[in-house]
């Protein structure tokens, strides 16, 4: 048996073994559930401006704030779990997907102590993200900045 047929046979056992995606299905569970994420962070928004009388940017800082303690909570509630399950890629709207991210493992490797299982492990899913995040808006400050020296 050359490659070629190794390869057209693991390709074939591929196909008749993975589950069978139902994708509109799935698109719409997670447009619907990432929707009413976003729903009820402009609630606790609206909330924050309209009851509590605050401004813009501390309406912003309360809507981050409930957003993140929600998904930190259900997440140790093994709510989140579930809910990511269910909803694939729209449980992980940015800000609670990211809470999500270092409440899981934390919660994981708690066991190991507070300073070498959670300290140290918290930011395994969420550090390279972090990482790469900041190293790139560098480069690109750094970018903006000389073509803006070369410019004008």
């Amino acid at each position: 048996m050359n490659d070629q047929q190794r390869q057209q046979n693991y390709d074939d056992m591929v196909k008749r073994l993975s589950p069978k995606s139902e994708k509109p299905f799935s698109l719409l569970k997670a447009f619907v559930v990432g929707g009413l994420i976003c729903t009820l962070g402009q609630g606790f928004k609206d909330l924050a401006l309209q009851v509590l009388r605050l401004d813009q940017e501390g309406a912003s800082l309360f809507c981050s704030f409930c957003l993140i303690f929600l998904s930190a909570l259900l997440t140790g509630l093994g709510v989140y779990d579930r809910l990511g399950k269910f909803a694939g890629a729209g449980s992980i709207v940015p800000i609670t997907g990211f809470a999500n991210s270092i409440v899981s493992p934390a919660m994981e490797f708690k066991r190991e102590g507070f300073v070498t299982g959670v300290g140290a492990k918290m930011f395994v899913v969420a550090g390279p993200v972090l990482v790469y995040g900041i190293s790139t808006s560098v480069a690109v400050g750094l970018l903006y900045y000389v073509l803006g020296l070369l410019g004008g």
